[in-house]
This record gives structure tokens, sequence and C-alpha cells, in this order.
């Protein structure tokens, strides 16, 4: 957590729940969507509950949120996403505790306008519950807020009862008469009897004479009423007023110190940072105009609430190019936001106007579910690292998705079944999301990358950026296609693009720096491998394909570090394992080269890794071992040639002669053009003096035509020799003469 890289994401219950998945089912994926399913369902059952018991006081309109909860296609990812977990969970204990919190408060009109705390028990149980809603994530404790408002505009109001036990609000044109001014405020008595009532939330409030008015449907508040409440506030008659308040002030006290050593725990957790972010997971936060981060902001609020309201255009990662700046405010795009904010003001006039009018505590509660759990990712206190998420909107709306239907989930799935190999199944489902969602980039650079028609790989590439142009993985699949089609100059161009859009993905810098030292272009070829691995500092592969390049160019010392700190980073990288090796066995550093080699084997057993460490033992004489470990290799790959002619040519050093012979001549029954095949037969023959056979295969080597003026004069040397001890002396005179 205190470490830079770190994403602070501190949510040890959310982490604690997939242990235990492990745990009781192991890694099996169907408990842990299973799991997140159930928690939905928990979660729809609460919120019905909550809206029953605090806000409508109408089970069927309880029953309409909760449907329109189960069935809200926004929180495809946080429902059927595993990760998205600590969303629904902290969303249930996010409603527990305001149901405690709800609890917790004198539910029984006692006459005064803020009622006391009756249930401490209830009260320190709704901490407890938001504070673990933090801990399975962050947002969590906004619960806090909402209860505190809750409490001061909704629960601190008086109600009246009726003599036949119906629950009344006091309207404007039934104005209650103040106690007074000398007395404090009197419980209302029935009969001479002291009554307590049910209170369900409805509002109420204390209010002073003032003429009636007639009720008003509409959403801006008179100047009048505002006096009227100014004049209320300051009125002789509420000289009490603090005293009054005090129930309610001890409660927020306690919440709000509680909330401020919550919040220096979750910092000193943090190490005292914030997370670090790149600019591609949140563009607009690097910014350096202020206007650009202003209005991006603001629209990316409307384009949330769009989100909520026709959530028609889904996606899993909206980052990097995905939603442009606004950098100016004539972008069109700022009608949205001015919209939103006129939306926005007239809801927060209505409540006001309700407050006074004792009516419509829904709007309030639909506000504060609202925006409360939404502030954490509106940029507006620390950066986020994501332009929009639709998992944090779990909270803020009710709803989750229709599953088989939603273009998403077919994507997440197919990206699922490509990393498992199952590539023709991951294609239908690919093609299934287009189909749902034609404007799904990466679900066309994803095709792109299991087609193997390279035509219709290109289309699904430039069809991928067209729709967004900035996206890096496509702008760096589309140069790799061009590199191999030997446009180069265009490669080059289109993996400069993929870099300046992703300036983390380190495999942009290696492509590119790959084909620039290919042209001979080594200084600039340094330089993307220096920017990149400035970029990326923690990418082994970086660093490991550096090294490659620091050997090629002649500078073997440095690609040691490069090597060793790609290991480092990776301890797991048997590719640097073994080009370390290798660069040491170029040394002539045998026994560091055999010991890198061997460490390689520790972690995967590959044919890959055997070989040279066969070939290792084999130019040492160490045939015995280099026996040993080439069977290994060409067990784990007997349809490689090179493998097993290196196997064969052992045999043939150690004197199995028959069982090289038969390998060898297996090897070129398969592939009659195997120069090395050809030589190694003559060898064996000669070796059995069997020179008839081993003139034959040289000759048959000699028939191929080698280009290598070396491989052509070897050839001839060794038919000579041949001709030799046969005693056909001129005529290996003659073949020797023709090798020089």
């Amino acid at each position: 957590m205190a470490e830079n890289t770190s994403h602070k994401s501190y949510r040890p219950l959310c982490v604690l729940t997939f242990k235990l998945n492990v745990f009781l089912t192991g890694m099996n994926p169907f408990y842990f969507h299973a799991v997140n399913v159930i928690l939905h369902c928990l979660v729809t059952l609460v919120l019905m509950y909550t809206c029953d018991k605090a806000v409508f006081r109408n089970r069927r309109l309880a029953f309409a949120t909760a449907l329109l909860f189960a069935v809200h296609p926004i929180h495809t990812e946080a429902v059927a996403g595993i990760v998205g977990r600590a969303d629904v969970l902290a969303c249930l204990l996010f409603l527990l505790a305001f149901l405690s919190y709800n609890r917790s408060v004198d539910q029984r009109h006692v006459g005064e306008c803020f009622p006391p705390t009756v249930s401490p028990f209830f009260l320190l149980l709704s901490l407890l519950l938001g504070t673990c809603a933090m801990l399975v994530k962050e947002t969590g404790i906004t619960v806090f807020g909402v209860c505190l408002v809750y409490d001061l505009f909704s629960l601190s109001h008086k109600q009246e009862k009726s003599s036949n036990g119906v629950i009344h609000q006091r309207s404007p044109q039934q104005p209650a008469s103040p106690p007074p001014p000398s007395l404090p405020p009197q419980p209302h008595r029935e009969n001479g009897k002291q009554h307590r009532f049910p209170h369900r939330g409805a509002w109420g409030g204390c209010h002073s004479p003032s003429p009636p008015e007639p009720k008003s449907s509409g959403f801006p508040v008179s100047p009048g009423a505002m006096w009227s409440m100014m004049r209320y506030l300051t009125a002789r008659t509420n000289r009490n007023f603090l005293l009054t308040m005090r129930p309610f002030l001890k409660r927020a006290t306690l919440v709000i110190t509680y909330v401020i050593v919550v919040l220096y725990f979750r910092l000193w957790i943090m190490g005292g940072s914030m997370p670090l972010f790149s600019e591609q997971d949140n563009p607009a936060s690097f910014s350096p105009y202020i206007l650009t981060r202003f209005l991006t902001y603001s629209y990316l609020l409307a384009f949330n609430v769009w989100l909520l309201l026709a959530p028609v255009t889904l996606c899993y990662d909206w980052q990097v190019g995905s939603i442009p700046l606004v950098e100016t405010i004539w972008d069109t795009r700022n009608l949205a936001t001015i919209l939103l904010a006129v939306v926005m003001t007239l809801l927060s006039l209505h409540c006001l106007a309700a407050f006074k009018r004792l009516e419509h505590k829904e709007v309030l509660v639909g506000l504060l579910f609202l925006v409360f759990p939404f502030i954490p990712a509106s940029n507006l206190f620390f950066r986020v690292g994501f332009v929009v998420a639709e998992r944090v909107l779990y909270m803020p709306r009710s709803g989750v998705q229709t599953l088989p239907h939603n273009a998403k989930v077919h994507y997440n799935y197919a990206n699922f079944l490509k990393d498992q190999g199952r590539n023709r199944e991951a294609i239908y489902h690919y093609r299934t999301a287009l189909r749902l969602y034609p404007r799904h980039a990466s679900a066309l650079n994803n095709l792109g990358t299991l087609t193997r028609d390279t035509a219709e790989a290109k289309i699904y590439y430039q069809r991928a950026l067209q729709l967004n142009p900035q996206h890096n993985r496509a702008l760096f699949n589309l140069g790799n296609l061009l590199k191999s089609q030997e446009k180069k100059e265009e490669a080059i161009t289109l993996l400069k693009d993929s870099i300046k859009y992703g300036p983390e993905f380190a495999d942009a810098y290696s492509s590119l720096a790959s084909l620039l030292a290919e042209q001979e272009r080594f200084k600039e070829a340094e330089e993307i491998y220096q920017a990149g691995i400035k970029n990326c500092p923690d990418s082994s592969d970086l660093h490991n394909n550096y090294g490659v390049f620091l050997v090629d160019t002649g500078s073997p010392e440095k690609a040691v570090a490069h090597y060793q700190q790609a290991i480092t980073l990776s301890p797991s990288h048997h590719v640097a394992m073994v080009n370390l090796g290798r660069l040491y066995r170029s040394l002539g550093e045998n026994s560091l080269a055999e010991e890198w080699y061997k460490r390689a084997l520790q972690v995967s057993r590959k044919a890959e890794i055997l070989s040279p460490l066969g070939a290792l033992y084999y130019n040492t004489g160490r045939y015995e071992e280099a026996l040993q470990i080439y069977r290994e290799a060409a067990a784990l790959q007997p349809s490689q040639r090179e493998l097993r002619l290196a196997l064969a040519q052992v045999l043939a050093v150690m004197g199995q002669t028959k069982e090289a012979e038969k390998m060898t001549n297996h090897i070129v029954s398969e592939e009659t053009g195997c120069l090395e095949c050809y030589r190694l037969l003559s060898a064996i023959y000669s070796k059995q003096e069997r020179h008839d056979k081993a003139l034959d295969a040289i000759d048959k080597a000699l028939q191929l035509k080698p280009k290598d003026p070396k491989v052509v004069s070897e050839l001839f040397f060794t038919k000579g020799n041949q001709l030799r001890e046969q005693n056909l002396l001129d005529k290996a005179f003659e073949i020797k003469t023709r090798g020089k």
C-alpha cells in the first residue's frame, strides 16, 4: 500500500470473501459468479425493505423500485464481473447501515423537533456496518453523509396522530400553534394522557404560525416563503432552537468524529499518499488547462446520468480516448452539462419547497442515494483511475442487467475463452457482442488477433480505429501486420501512435524498436527502448528485449544488467534467464551459463531451455549429460527436427551409431532437403567404415546446392576424405582441389 505503484485499494473484507470462495469451492469461477448473484438478490430485497420503511411507506412502490433494480442493464460489470463484488457487497452494507441508523432514532413522536436516540446499539451498529462497507469498497463511507442529511431533513420533524390512530402530516392549511415562548415544548396529550406515536419517516416539522397558503405542486420556492423561513429561524419563539437540536447534534458529532478517525486510518493505510494513475486512465485530470478539466468533469457527470437513464451503450473500460476531452465552451456536449445543471437545480428547489410543505421525502432520499455514493468517483476531491466506470453506479442507481442479451457479457466471456485458447468459441462471442453493439472497438480489435486471414484482420483493425482512432492496441496490431507485409514506414507511424495514446504499453516500444533496428536505425531504436523503460519501468519483457538489442549491437556488459533487471522484476522470467545464460556462454563463462540455464529449468522444463543446456554440455565434452538433456527435450517436442538431429549427433559421438542412423534417416524421410542430416549420415557411415554410403550421403548433400561457400568447401573436403579412404586418390585430389 505504501508503494507509489499501488492502486491503494484497501478492501480486506472483499478479499476475504474471495478467500472464502477459494477455500470452500476452489477456483471454479461458477461459484464466484453465484455468490455475486446471491449478493445482488440480497441487495434487491434490502432495497425493497428500505423503500417500504423509510421512503414510500407503500409496498407496491417499494416492489416496483426493487423490480427496476433487478433488471437495469447498467450494472453488468458490477454483478457479472467477479471483482464487481466490491460494489455489490458495499451496497448491501450501505443499505443495512442506513436502516440501522434509522432504527436508532426514536420512531415515536414525543413532541420534539429533533427526537432523541432511542437505541445506542443500532447507532453503533450503523457505524460498524458503514465501516465494513468502506472496508469492502471506499465509497461505502458515504453512507454516513446520507444518514446525517436524512436525519436532519426527514427524521427530525414532528407529526400528529388523529384520534383514530392514523398519522397525519401537518400542512400549511392547518398550522399548529407554537408553545408559549417561556415554556419548553410539551408532549402532545389526548384525553389527559401522554401518547407516543410511531414515526414512519414521513415529512413533519415545527412551524410558527403563518397565514394559510394554497399547496403548490411546482418546483420553485417563492421569495415570500423563503422570507417566512428566515423569520422563523430568527423569531423569539425559537431562541431555544439549538437546545431542541441537541439530540441531533449529539448524533452528528459522534458520526462526524468517527468518520474523521476512519478517514485518518484509511489515509494511514495508504501510506499518506493518494494512488498514482497514468494519463491513459483519466486523460482529463492530466490536462494542463483548468477549463478543459472543468468542462470534461462536468460533461462526465451528465454522461453518467445518461447511462443511468438510457444504458444503450455499455463498455467495460471507458479510458484513453473513449470520451474525448471537452476543450472549448463551444463544444455541443456542454448542452448536456447545462441540462443536467438545470434539472439538478430544479430538484434541489423542489426539495426545499417540499421541506416547507412537509411532503415528497422520496425526492430527497433519491438525491441522497444518487449523489453521495458518486462523490468519490467524480474527480471532485481527488483523481480517479478511470474516465467512466459503470460499476460505481451500482449504489447511485438501482439496477442490474439482462445478462444473456448484453454485448458486454459476450465480450468478457470471449476474452475468457481467448485466454483459455478456445479461439473458435471466442470468435463466436466477439461476433455476438458486435451484433448487439456494432461500435465495440475492442471486440473488433480482438477478432483481428484471432483470425488467420491477414486481409480480414486488417479490416477488423481498421474498423476498430474508425470507431476509436486512439485505440492503442488496434494501432499496435495493425502496425505489426503492416510490418509483416514489409510496409515498414506505415508500420512505424502506427506504432508511434500506439505509444502516443498508450505511453505505458511496453509491447509497442519493443515492436517499434525492433523494426527500427531491422532498418539499422540503431540510434532511434535505442532511444525508443530507453523511453519505454522510462515510461514502463516495471516491464520485464522490455528490459529483456533491450538486453537482446544491446547484445546484437555489441554491448554485452550493459545487456547483463538489463537481463538481471528483467529477472528481478519477474523472478519467473525464464526467457531472460536463458538469454543471460547464452550471453555468459558467448563470453566463455560456462559455469555461470550453466547456472542460469538450470535456474530457468526450475521455472519451466521446456525444450527451448533444455536445448541450449544440452549444447553447452555437448561443446564441453559432457556427452552423458548432453544425451540425457536432449532425450528429455526431444520427448517434449518430438516434431522438432533440430532437437532430434542434435540428439542423433550426441548418439553418434558416443558411438551409438545404430540409433543415431535410424533417427537421422527418419528425419530425412520427413524432410529430404535436410542438409545437416546428410552430413551427419556421412559421419555415421564413415565411423561404421561404410564409405560408399558415406560418399552417397555427401553427394546428396551437394545436390541440394547450398549457397554458403564455406559449407560447399567443407562438403567437398569431406568427399575427398571418403574417396581417399576408398583408395581413389586421383579423384580425392581432384575433389579437394575443387573444394579450395
